[in-house]
Formats: structure tokens, sequence, C-alpha cells
């Protein structure tokens, strides 16, 4: 029997310049802008490849690249990157923001028990927003553990080939 409170009902779009759009699932073919709702339409066929239909014109997608949650898409020839989070993820950016500032070290934790596959840094090295740290294998899916401030390593404490359990400290980042 699935868990109705672990169905994600709506999932935001956050594009690089951090503008947030939002969407309710299932998707629908429409999408809001401002307050006026359009009908669109997602197709595929072999004279024009992927295309979106809005207005009866089309304009051609391709997802250029795809990681995790992030992508970066061209649309009718320009391209766009965003990532999509969920309600969760954007109260955990909205808390992590308040507290960026008030912490001179911030500790990566594992967030969920499993094996250390790689580990991506070294003490003394910078390391960017986002960036990878370490590689961790749950469920037999290799998760992509990024930092969540610039700063320097000050101690990596995964090791490689080891197992963390959640909430295990993998990396001690000084903030700059």
């Amino acid at each position: 029997m699935p868990n109705d409170k672990l169905q994600i009902k709506k999932l935001y779009a956050l594009s690089s310049e951090n503008r947030k759009f939002s969407f309710s699932l299932p998707f629908k073919h429409s999408i809001k802008i401002g307050k006026r709702s359009y009908d669109v339409k997602l197709k595929n066929d072999d004279k024009y490849g992927t295309y979106i239909l809005w207005k009866n014109r089309r304009f051609p997608v391709e997802i250029i690249r795809s990681r995790q949650n992030k992508y970066e898409i061209l649309f009718n020839d320009i391209s766009y990157e965003f990532t999509v989070e969920t309600p969760f993820s954007m109260q955990r950016m909205k808390m992590l923001k308040k507290q960026k500032g008030k912490a001179e070290k911030e500790f990566v934790k594992a967030p969920m028990p499993g094996k250390i596959i790689d580990v991506l840094v070294r003490e003394g090295s910078q390391v960017l927003r986002g960036e990878s740290v370490v590689i961790l294998e749950a469920m037999k899916m290799q998760n992509e553990i990024l930092s969540p401030v610039n700063g320097h390593i000050v101690k990596v404490s995964a090791k490689p080939n080891t197992n963390v359990m959640k909430d295990d400290i993998l990396v001690e980042i000084k903030v700059d």
C-alpha cells in the first residue's frame, strides 16, 4: 500500500538566475504565465524530432545535459539551465540561506546510509557551492553529495569503500 505522505504533488524549477517556477503533478499540458494559462503539447515525430506545440507553432526541444536534478535544455535554439526541486528541498534551501554567514564551518553529512564510492576533494582544496564532494552509493544508486557552501576543505572523514550511516560527517568545510 503506497504511503500518501510520500507522494509529491508539486515540483519547482529553479533557473540559473534562481527564478522559481512551480508546476503540479501529474503534469498537465498547460502552463501558467502570470495569471494566464496556455495549452501546450509536447510532441515527438520523425520529421521534427521533439518539440513543444504552443499557439500552433513548433518550438524544438532537446535535453543537452541531465545530471541528478540539474538540466540543460536547448529550447528554440536557446540554451537554458535549471534544477528541479521538491517542496522539501526548497524548504531546506531557504533554511540554508538563512544560516549562511552564521556558521564559520559547515559539516557535510551523509543524507542516508550507504557506501562511499569516491571522495572528490582533499584537505586544503577550495570547493564551490553545488560542487560534488563525495559519491555515496545507496540502494544500488550512486548519489553525488554536494557542497552547500563556498569554502576550503578542513577535514575529510569519508574514506572510499567504507560504509556510513545517516548523518555521519563526511567533509568539514571552512566557509569563505
